[in-house]
Parts: structure tokens; sequence; C-alpha cells
């Protein structure tokens, strides 16, 4: 359910146009692809069920980092082993780290969708820390902030990710944190529209 309500969310970004507005890096018109270009599109189109869109529409100039940021995306976003809802936590995490609107924009409804509550959305949004999170939820925001603001983790917060995840979950909480701020890295340069009628993220001070 959650995989079909982010395709038709990307499907919609598409048709409204979102995707073709960008002030750098446009969309590379599919007639005009090379040869390697039109194999990322076909093996993305294969893979995800929808063309290349938002994100990956910048990363077709390197069709081969493209395909490849594409493949990890397929297992942190819907295979990690801290599975789907907290992974969605995570992505709204790094989105209001990096203020990326259009990441925002799509992934707020699907993390209310697979349960994360509307007061701890709201309160990422605003940059506070959220209350009444579950105890998975709260050592995944504790992880996660810290590796984004100090760039490193405690020991304790560390060991309490440890303890729930184990290793294997660890590292695919590093790499959903590291995946989704590459792609915000991607988009921030590009600097990817998003619809008039989404609410931007506020931008904090540096």
């Amino acid at each position: 359910m959650i995989e079909k309500l982010y395709a038709a969310a990307c499907l919609s970004l598409i048709a409204c146009g979102v995707a073709r507005a960008q002030d750098r890096l446009p969309p590379i018109p599919p007639s005009q692809y090379t040869e390697e270009q039109k194999q990322a599109a076909a093996d993305f189109l294969a893979a995800r069920k929808v063309p290349v869109f938002g994100p990956f529409e910048p990363l077709m100039r390197s069709p081969q980092v493209m395909n490849q940021a594409r493949a990890m995306g397929d297992y942190l976003r819907y295979k990690s082993a801290i599975g789907n809802t907290l992974s969605e936590l995570v992505i709204l995490i790094t989105s209001r780290e990096w203020s990326q609107d259009y990441e925002w924009f799509v992934h707020q409804p699907i993390a209310l969708k697979a349960g994360i509550k509307p007061e701890i959305v709201a309160a990422i949004a605003d940059g506070r820390r959220p209350s009444g999170m579950s105890e998975d939820e709260a050592i995944v925001y504790d992880f996660s902030t810290e590796l984004h603001h100090f760039k490193r983790v405690s020991d304790q917060t560390y060991d309490r990710a440890l303890k729930r995840f184990g290793d294997k979950g660890v590292i695919d909480l590093v790499g959903i944190n590291g995946y989704y701020t590459f792609l915000a890295m991607a988009m921030n340069t590009s600097r990817m529209p998003v619809p008039k009628e989404a609410q931007g993220l506020k931008r904090f001070p540096d």
C-alpha cells in the first residue's frame, strides 16, 4: 500500500509538470538521451514502475550514478532492517535537516500513512524534538539527529540502536540518513521545485 502511495505521488508530480520546472539541470528530454541514459531510464522504469522523476532527473547527467542510487534506494526505501515506518521517520528528519521541500512534500503524506503521528511530523517540521514518540522512534530520532548535527553518534545512542536493531539495523539506519542526504544535496543543488500549493519548510539560521 505504501509503495502504491509513493508511486501515485511521483506520478502526480510528473503529471503537473513539477519535475520539469527546475531552475538548474532541467530534465533531459528522452529523445535526447544517450544510449547509456536510455538504458538507465529503462532500468529505472523496470524497477520502479514509473519513469525517471524527481531527484533522479538531475542525476541522469551521470547515468551510472543515477542507476546505482536508484538500486540503493530500492533496498533502503522498502527493505531495510528497521522497517518502512521508521525509514519514513528518518527521511523526514533528513528532509528537515536539509530544508528539502520536494523530499518533504513527497514523504510527509507517506509517513503519516505509514503510522507516524501527525504531531510528530509537525514537531520535526518545526525543528523540535517530538514528544510522545515510541521507544523505537526515539532511538531512530536521536541517532539520526546526532549524526546530522554532530557528524557522530554518542556511545549511549549507538548502544541503544545496536541493542534494538543489531549491526545490520545500525548500518541500514546510517544508510537511510546518508542516502536521503545525497538526494537532498542533489535537489538543493538543482533547485528542485514543488507545487505552488505545497507548504515549504521554513529555513533555519545557519
